[in-house]
């Protein structure tokens, strides 16, 4: 691995930090699904890869893990119907509202459109959750900025299989990662502000251009983010998931973006100090 310090413009690294999106449209799609209880209408055009995982029965070993079960779930109408307890219960502040009926449920595809979902830790220990075959109880978040609304969708593992059981909305602000959150919804959407939340060197690794089998590490100046900064930092609704991961008020974030179904995989570290967040680190 080599180290370089970034003085000059590489325009490579703009490549490598572009995200295959398959068939996503380029501007943020405009979500209204916070009065219903499902992320997209139904529709008729469902892509391939959707319509194989509809007439591919979901493997017993799936349920090993959360991941495996989710693109299952979310991928086949049969299957989200089995494995959901119905009447579901929804919750509004922790208070019930209202039951959805098994007739009246709208499929839910959580982030398999998009081709990408994201995630959020304190720290690095948290990651090996997404591979614990222990974990039972799991959250799936969907965070809309402009609404100030968190809509989450609970699932357990009863009887050794995964299910939904429950959906919850709660205002942003009383989420765990509140503080965190009001900072990113920022970040995401405001050029300047993410120069001016930079440290005053930035950590990066980077897959070597001239060796398919290596990477390149460097410190990008702020005043350089521009030129590199990934293309894709989601903005407007977000995901995160839970697998028991027990946050805390840490002044320390790792802001994860996972590409599905490709190599996408993109970590950006964000350290607070005072009352300021500033990002410290970003690998691709």
């Amino acid at each position: 691995m080599r180290k370089i310090i970034l003085s000059i413009v590489l325009p490579f690294l703009i490549f490598m930090f572009t995200a295959p999106m398959g068939c996503t449209d380029k501007k943020p799609r405009q979500d209204n699904d916070t009065a219903t209880d499902s992320v997209l209408p139904d529709t008729s055009a469902i892509d391939s890869t959707e319509a194989l995982i509809e007439e591919t029965p979901m493997p017993k070993a799936a349920d090993e893990l959360f991941d495996d079960f989710i693109f299952n779930f979310a991928g086949n109408r049969k299957l989200q119907k089995e494995r959901t307890v119905f009447p579901l219960k929804v919750y509004r502040n922790g208070k019930l509202t209202r039951e959805i009926s098994k007739n009246k449920w709208k499929m839910e595809r959580f982030f398999m459109r998009q081709q990408y979902y994201t995630l959020i830790f304190d720290n690095k220990k948290q990651m090996n959750l997404v591979k614990d075959t222990s974990v039972s109880h799991v959250v799936i978040e969907k965070i809309f900025f402009r609404k100030k609304i968190v809509q989450q969708f609970l699932f357990n593992r009863i009887n050794g299989k995964f299910m939904m059981t429950s959906l919850n909305y709660k205002p942003i602000y009383t989420n765990e990662n509140a503080d965190f959150l009001k900072f990113y919804d920022h970040f995401s959407r405001d050029s300047a502000f993410q120069v001016a939340s930079m440290a005053d060197e930035v950590e990066f690794t980077a897959p070597d251009p001239n060796n398919d089998f290596a990477s390149i590490n460097g410190i990008m100046m702020p005043q350089q983010w521009p030129d590199f900064k990934p293309a894709l930092i989601p903005r407007d609704k977000i995901y995160n998931i839970i697998y028991g991961q027990k946050y805390t008020e840490s002044r320390r974030k790792l802001f994860v973006i996972r590409g599905i179904s490709n190599s996408l995989e993109i970590e950006m570290i964000f350290r607070k100090k005072g009352k300021r967040w500033t990002l410290v680190k970003f690998n691709a």
